[in-house]
């Protein structure tokens, strides 16, 4: 079922330049939205304050829904929701969804299309413009909240490959030249997901550079790699902790 508030969102950025995986990302955020409405029987440019508050409290107590299996999806339809599993939406999933659709609402009341006050408001000692916005540039930044609704988000600890499996892996490998690859791949630090996108003209083995498509801007971006790596058939147990693709 298509959504036409949705759909004139999306253009909007892809106009805006936004990658596929982005509207992607935004999209899932609007689906929990418009299901969590259409379960409520409110209508999107209905949405109050208190809908959105709601929304909110319902992702930390609801939980992530359960994914059916294909043939009890297609006798619900495709816009039902699964049963609440009970395992909770992380917060960056959803200081995510608060900032998605503030930034929703703004297009379509901008547009006139959407109501005049948003469901997803700045916090009361934002609404008098951006965040730092009198920033002394040598004093450090403090915390300031963006979203009345927004949780505050954890820091997170790089995610890595354990070093006793880092080795493991390593050692199971069949040849020199595969555990120098592995090495040489590892030590520039790049996402997995960057990696799949090198190809063998995207190698510069004499400058120790590696050709990767980056995940954010899609750009192709040469990253340099440790001499040491290339050349050694050992493990080495740091290089996992520093530069290990993250899954």
């Amino acid at each position: 079922m298509a959504v036409d508030s949705a759909g004139a969102y999306f253009g909007h950025l892809q106009a805006a330049g936004r990658a596929e995986l982005t509207v992607r990302s935004y999209g899932m955020d609007l689906l929990r939205w418009f299901r969590f409405l259409w379960a409520a029987g409110v209508a999107w440019d209905r949405a109050t304050r208190s809908d959105g508050r709601d929304f909110c409290r319902w992702l930390q107590l609801a939980g992530k829904p359960v994914r059916p299996h294909w043939r009890e999806r297609d006798r619900a339809g495709p816009g039902a929701a699964g049963p609440a599993s009970g395992e909770v939406y992380a917060p960056s999933v959803r200081a995510h969804s608060a900032t998605v659709l503030r930034g929703f609402y703004d297009f379509h009341r901008e547009a006139g299309t959407g109501p005049q006050v948003n469901p997803f408001p700045l916090d009361r000692s934002r609404r008098a413009g951006r965040a730092h916005a009198h920033h002394n540039p040598m004093e450090p930044y403090h915390p300031e909240r963006s979203g009345m609704y927004r949780p505050a988000v954890p820091s997170r600890l790089p995610r890595s490959v354990p070093d006793e499996e880092f080795n493991e892996i390593f050692a199971a490998l069949g040849s020199h030249r595969d555990r120098a690859l592995v090495a040489f791949y590892v030590s520039t630090g790049a996402r997995a997901s960057e990696l799949l996108s090198a190809t063998r003209g995207g190698a510069d083995p004499g400058r120790q550079l590696i050709t990767v498509v980056r995940k954010g801007t899609r750009e192709l971006a040469q990253l340099p790699a440790s001499p040491s790596k290339a050349t050694s058939s050992h493990p080495v147990s740091s290089a996992s902790s520093r530069g290990a693709p993250a899954g």
